[in-house]
C-alpha cells in the first residue's frame, strides 16, 4: 500500500540508537455524499477516523472491519478498497522502548447510514467516544480549530486532520 506520509513527532529528533516498535493499525473511510463518519472524542475535542490496532496476524481488512463494528456498530460493509498508509513516529510512554512506529492502513468502504450498537473498550467510553456523522469540511475546521487552541489535543489530531484532507482533495 503506498505510503501517504511519514511524520515525526516534534520530540523525535534521531532513530539513532533508539529501541523501536511497530504498531500496525487499519483507519476506516466510509462516505455518503459529503457526511463522513467519524467518532468524536470529548477528551481531545477531536473527530478521528473508526480504527484501530491489528491482532497478531489479523488480516488488515478483517482488522478494519472488526474495528469499523466494534466502534460505531457499522452495518453493510462493502466495497473495501485501499487509501493509503500513514506512517509516524512518536516517542512511547513505557520505559521498555523509546519510540512507537505506527502504519495506520487506510481504506475506502460503503455502510448502512443507520447504525447499530457500538461495543467500545472502557478506556474508549472514558473518553467520551462516539461515532457520528458529520460534514467532513465541519470536522476539518473543527480538529484545526482544536490544533490552535486547544490544551487538550491529543497526539493523533494532526494524522487524522492530514487524512480528512487528502480525503477531501481526491474527492471521495
Amino acid at each position: 500500500m503506498q505510503i501517504l506520509k511519514t511524520h515525526f513527532h516534534p520530540d523525535i529528533k534521531s532513530l539513532e540508537n533508539k529501541t523501536i516498535f511497530t504498531r500496525l493499525a487499519c483507519r476506516s473511510i466510509a462516505m455518503i455524499g459529503n457526511d463522513i463518519l467519524l467518532l468524536y472524542t470529548a477528551r481531545y475535542e477531536d473527530y478521528s477516523l473508526p480504527g484501530g490496532g491489528l491482532d497478531l496476524n489479523e488480516d488488515r481488512i478483517a482488522g478494519m472491519t472488526r474495528e469499523l463494528i466494534e466502534e460505531t456498530g457499522a452495518k453493510d460493509i462493502c466495497n473495501i478498497e485501499p487509501f493509503g498508509a500513514y506512517e509516524e513516529y512518536r516517542p512511547w510512554y513505557k520505559p521498555d522502548f523509546d519510540i512507537q512506529h505506527m502504519i495506520s492502513y487506510c481504506y475506502t468502504c460503503d455502510i448502512s447510514k443507520e447504525l447499530g450498537d457500538s461495543n467500545l473498550e472502557s478506556y474508549e467510553i472514558k473518553n467520551g467516544m462516539e461515532a457520528v456523522w458529520i460534514d467532513i469540511q465541519e470536522a476539518i475546521q473543527h480538529n484545526k480549530n482544536t490544533m490552535a487552541s486547544s490544551e487538550k489535543k491529543g497526539v493523533s489530531i494532526e494524522r487524522e486532520t492530514f487524512l480528512l484532507e487528502l480525503i477531501v482533495a481526491k474527492k471521495l
